[in-house]
């Protein structure tokens, strides 16, 4: 008999708010035949946080496992309260590490991250980026585990002839600096006045608005679509050649994933894990963060140069295969077993 969960995050999707580890994870869990229970869906922060630690002491006696996605922001503080609640109930509990921010929140807050970490059953970092930054601390009892998708899901388009119309997939947040797609698409029209715009996610912190009096200001043609099913934006994805992440902080994001197996070439921001995800020159192309002229640079090239395309998208396509469910859920059953 599989060990039973109780799994603590966000799961804010039917509120509007992007789908996160605690639905994608806790569904592919359930279907390898483990009994998951989760918090939150409240959406209110307080009562959210409120939720989560009644949980986790209504059914101290029912789960095996406690698994806690641990963010660097504002929700550090909910993982930091429901792990030392389990601490107090003799329950092993994991942290599933998230945000490329999280080296630096070791720093700003030692004592409860080692209240945290140090006491946890293990630590799951699915990146190499936070694998190594939490062992350079001494945090030892930490196990590699990528974020995963399934890849029949993600049907590959071989793009033969590409044009300069870009995608962007992330929730609008200051962190991930949509502006700076703004820019790029801004300076990519002076070249290629065909060139177009699409960007998909829905508003996390007032930056949608922002972005979208920005685009009118300047007078851009953006198709923003707002909160998408994973299966409408894939859809959409098809009528765009070109993959843009800009954001200051990022760890291992799965939008990146999900392009990589999309067959859409990627140009990125070479911020926090990203450099330990992606290869420049050999799976995508890096720039500087906040570095819009390098950004466009680094498009025309995949414009014009079909070798160059074709090269990035066949390494990113065999890179890809590492982070299919088929293969991830053997760490996920070892771990829990």
């Amino acid at each position: 008999m599989k060990p039973r969960l109780l799994y603590i995050g966000n799961k804010l999707s039917k509120h509007g708010i992007t789908v996160t580890s605690i639905e994608t994870l806790g569904a592919l869990l359930e279907s390898e035949g483990y009994d998951v229970i989760y918090a939150s869906s409240v959406k209110n922060k307080t009562l959210r946080l409120i939720d989560m630690l009644i949980k986790t002491f209504y059914h101290r006696n029912q789960v095996d496992f406690v698994l806690i996605d641990t963010y660097s922001t504002h929700n550090f503080w909910y993982a930091f309260l429901v792990s030392q609640l389990c601490r107090l109930l003799r329950l092993k509990y994991i942290p599933k590490l998230h945000g490329g921010d999280l080296p630096n929140r070791l720093k700003r807050s030692p004592v409860m991250s080692r209240m945290i970490f140090k006491n946890a059953y293990c630590n799951v970092a699915p990146s190499a980026y936070l694998l190594e930054a939490f062992s350079n601390k001494g945090y030892a009892t930490i196990h590699y585990i990528p974020n995963t998708i399934e890849l029949e899901n993600y049907p590959f388009k071989k793009r033969e002839q590409i044009k300069p119309r870009l995608l962007w997939v992330r929730s609008f947040a200051s962190i991930y600096n949509p502006g700076m797609a703004i820019e790029v698409y801004r300076l990519l029209k002076n070249e290629f006045p065909d060139a177009a715009l699409c960007m998909v996610g829905p508003d996390k912190d007032g930056s949608f608005d922002k972005v979208r009096q920005m685009a009118k200001k300047l007078n851009l043609d953006v198709f923003f679509t707002g909160k998408l099913s994973k299966k409408d934006w894939i859809k959409i994805s098809e009528q765009y050649d070109i993959f843009i992440n800009t954001t200051h902080f990022d760890n291992t994001p799965v939008s990146v994933i999900e392009a990589m197996a999309l067959g859409l070439p990627i140009v990125s921001t070479n911020v926090g894990g990203i450099t330990y995800l992606l290869d420049d020159q050999k799976t995508a192309l890096l720039v500087s963060d906040s570095d819009a002229p390098a950004m466009i640079e680094a498009v025309k090239k995949i414009l014009t140069d079909k070798a160059l395309l074709e090269h990035l998208v066949h390494n990113a396509q065999y890179l890809v295969q590492d982070f299919d469910w088929t293969k991830v859920k053997t760490k996920w059953n070892t771990l829990l077993h």
